[in-house]
């Protein structure tokens, strides 16, 4: 394989409260100076939320993510940088995924940054998937209430590890990052959940969203966990 080979990257970070106030000033001025980095196409950093009603009160302070495109041969150079190392240090605990894009619908600031989707490698993979929607603002409140009966049934979805809300703003901007146990499972909320059948419809009825990306992708490498220090 070339040298140019990309991955993408999901790094979710736990503070203390004391880091907290740091935490807003890095997500102001860590965009630019991923950007900058040698090798990133694309580079998001995220807050997060628990998931469990994906509304502004899910926000999450303590918990803050970053999502990058990045050539495989420059990622443990910025697994070492000042970016990370920055958020390593005030943090109490660091959980990274490592992941292959399988499939990538929509557009994420007007783009598919994942639109190098190869088929799974690994039949025995975890798989994660992120979701992500600009919703229309005078749409949020119907958004926020038809949102409970999906929350539900993904929390409740055989093969879930783990899902968390994440977002690029505390309003208007909503996804999900989450991990599942094998593709079957993961295929089994998307496509026989009823609530999630329900959704599905209403964006098409309602049409809430600006812009929406559903994507997933073999989980190639983990450290840390997810939930650490978070009661999810």
């Amino acid at each position: 394989m070339g040298s140019d080979e990309k991955v993408t990257v999901a790094y979710f970070f736990t503070v203390p409260t004391k880091s907290i106030p740091v935490a807003f000033l890095s997500m102001a001025i860590d965009p630019l100076r991923t950007r900058m980095f040698t090798g990133i196409s694309f580079a998001k950093m995220l807050g997060t939320g628990s998931g469990h009603t994906f509304t502004p009160s899910d926000a999450n302070l303590y918990r803050w993510g970053l999502v990058v495109v990045i050539e495989k041969h420059q990622l443990e150079k910025f697994d070492a940088s000042s970016i990370i190392q920055g958020w390593r240090k005030r943090s109490t605990s660091e959980f990274r995924a490592v992941l292959a894009p399988l499939s990538a619908h929509g557009l994420w600031a007007k783009r598919n940054p994942f639109d190098f989707a190869s088929p799974q490698k690994d039949p025995g993979a975890k798989i994660a998937a992120i979701t992500r929607a600009r919703i229309k603002w005078h749409k949020n409140f119907i958004f926020w209430k038809a949102t409970p009966p999906v929350v539900t049934d993904l929390h409740q979805s055989p093969g879930l590890i783990a899902a968390i809300g994440i977002g690029e703003a505390p309003i208007g901007l909503q996804g999900t990052f989450s991990l599942w146990s094998s593709a079957s499972s993961l295929r089994d909320f998307a496509y026989k959940g009823a609530a999630h059948q329900r959704a599905i419809k209403q964006t098409s009825e309602i049409d809430w969203y600006s812009e929406e990306l559903f994507s997933r992708f073999e989980v190639l490498e983990i450290r840390g966990s997810i939930n650490n220090g978070i009661a999810n």
